[in-house]
């Protein structure tokens, strides 16, 4: 299956937290899209690692995508080297996606920035096609993403761009709660440890954020994203439409 879109999160929860909005948008345009999750979120303190799949495949629903893998890297421990670079080659060359969205560049989360330069690695590489992957034993043509974002995470990065996400932001906080043993949910669980993202305050950033980005063009919620590469336009109609 070939995806317009394709969105890569270290952990299950970063895609739900930081772009499913635009996930959303761009599901209701008709685009397809997918998310890989690269771990199963292990280490984390709460929950397990399969407390959180079944949380994942319930947000995957929530949010209508057309695909989600896990490719089952070291919470924590992954590398940015030739055995994990190939797992994403692999999904890249499948999957054929015009942009793919991964993990903030710098973050408080050491993972997130790591994550962040395997999958843009990875993406140069996929290009390359005297690199041999194989999916079902037959040999994958080289595939190289026309472009890779930057999604914001905990940390504060200025946007490069934003997306207008106010008609789904109801649904993409579905999709948070979707993880319950993760988030605050209303429902105090003694059971588990209270850590920095099971506060209710937490959500409320997460919230709060996506109105001051949403300020910044003048619609309600908005997500942003960072971008190596220079973004183009075809008409001054795109940036008109957000003047206010």
């Amino acid at each position: 299956m070939k995806l317009d879109l394709l969105a890569f999160g270290v952990h299950p929860d970063d895609i739900e937290l930081s772009c499913a909005g635009t996930l959303l948008v761009e599901k209701n345009n008709l685009k397809k899209i997918g998310i890989i999750d690269l771990t199963r979120g292990e280490l984390g303190t709460r929950g397990t690692a399969e407390t959180r799949e079944e949380e994942a495949e319930n947000s995957a629903k929530i949010l209508g995508v057309d695909v989600r893998e896990n490719l089952d890297m070291a919470d924590a421990f992954f590398k940015n080297d030739e055995t994990n670079q190939r797992k994403i080659i692999t999904a890249l060359r499948n999957y054929k996606p015009e942009v793919v969205l991964c993990n903030a560049i710098e973050d408080r989360h050491p993972d997130h920035g790591r994550a962040a330069r395997l999958v843009s690695d990875s993406c140069f590489l996929s290009g390359l096609r005297k690199i041999e992957t194989f999916n079902s034993g037959v040999k994958q043509e080289a595939w190289k993403p026309k472009l890779i974002l930057n999604y914001i995470q905990d940390s504060y990065m200025k946007p490069d761009f934003v997306v207008d996400i106010s008609e789904v932001i109801e649904k993409k906080i579905e999709a948070i709660r979707a993880f319950k043993t993760q988030f605050f949910n209303g429902l105090e669980n003694k059971s588990e440890p209270e850590t920095y993202i099971s506060t209710p305050e937490f959500l409320e950033s997460i919230i709060n954020r996506s109105k001051m980005f949403g300020k910044m063009i003048g619609v309600k919620h908005a997500e942003g994203f960072v971008s190596k590469k220079m973004i183009g336009i075809k008409t001054f109609d795109v940036l008109i439409q957000n003047i206010t």
